[in-house]
């Protein structure tokens, strides 16, 4: 008992500063705001790959990730879902790391806010799981608080879409093939290692790179991109492991709470009406996306699928 008491305990804490950490990378990424938003990408998966393969031969995984990689490459199906995923996480940290380094912070948070109820929506459509009742309702206020931000500001915020959906569609993708923290972000930086490199090549050889060998302040951050891409990662896996999904679930929040503070108290980002009306109904979705299995929403859901029974059988038996 008192086991498992301290692994909830260290889970617990492993999480969180995991969730801390993300949700203060716009701090990192602001100190090299000055770098190409594809530059900084391609740094960031080098350095990541080459921190995550030190990790594996520090703590004696070197041999096992060799094996697991040989598998992968000689399943098309597991080779073709890793290409897959670092095609997505790369999209991903490419938007997130122009919109920080362009003012768009605020927007990031909407999309790693509604990340949740997309990756239902996928399950729903991909995986042919079953939507609840409180589930629909949060994904149609959530629906409602980006089509208010389309509206008023007659765009719609791709930002925080493509965020959401490139989140959701490479957790869908990582389901397919069941790898540990470590050797996940090593295979997926590894695929896309090459271009990265060849990228970085081709800007050194044009004289537009930004990293020296001279260990300037900013080739030390472009190196440790791969470390603050890693760690958390760490964290998290050792977080996952000893808690229930339902406190990793309410956790998730933490980063784009610190980074939209970050943005409106730190990065001084306009906070509008607009985005007030839009964050109301996305963090109502998300209060009921996380209350959905209680019992006593669940209570009122089988109460009121039985008053609209009854009346459709009401209905039905009087037409």
């Amino acid at each position: 008992m008192r086991l498992e008491k301290n692994n909830q305990q260290s889970g617990m804490l492993a999480a969180t500063l995991a969730y801390i950490i993300w949700g203060l990378l716009p701090v990192y990424w602001k100190l090299i705001e000055e770098i190409p938003a594809f530059e900084i990408l391609a740094h960031r998966i080098l350095w990541a790959f080459v921190f995550t393969v030190a990790l594996l031969l520090c703590t004696g995984q070197a041999k096992s990730y060799l094996s697991e990689l040989k598998d992968i490459i000689h399943h098309r199906k597991r080779l073709f879902s890793m290409v897959l995923a670092s095609v997505l996480i790369s999209a991903n940290w490419c938007t997130y790391i122009w919109a920080v380094n362009n003012n768009h912070i605020i927007e990031t948070t909407i999309g790693y806010y509604i990340n949740p109820l997309v990756s239902v929506m996928l399950g729903i459509i991909v995986l042919k799981e079953k939507l609840s009742l409180w589930q629909g309702v949060a994904i149609c206020l959530a629906f409602i608080g980006v089509l208010n931000m389309t509206v008023h500001f007659g765009s719609v915020p791709w930002i925080a879409l493509t965020l959401a959906i490139s989140f959701g569609l490479y957790g869908l993708v990582k389901k397919t093939v069941k790898l540990g923290a470590i050797s996940g972000i090593a295979t997926e930086t590894l695929l896309v290692c090459p271009i990265a490199l060849i990228y970085l090549v081709m800007l050194e050889n044009q004289g537009i790179g930004s990293y020296t060998f001279s260990l300037s302040p900013a080739s030390l951050l472009l190196m440790g991109a791969g470390v603050v891409t890693a760690v958390p990662l760490v964290l998290f896996a050792r977080g996952a492991q000893r808690l229930p999904l339902t406190i990793i679930g309410l956790l998730q929040y933490i980063a784009p709470t610190i980074a939209l503070l970050l943005g409106v108290f730190i990065y001084n980002e306009s906070f509008t009406h607009t985005h007030l009306v839009s964050f109301c109904f996305i963090w109502t979705a998300l209060l009921l996306f996380s209350l959905a299995k209680n019992k006593y929403l669940l209570q009122l859901e089988a109460l009121l699928v039985k008053k609209l029974f009854s009346k459709t059988k009401e209905t039905h038996l009087g037409s």
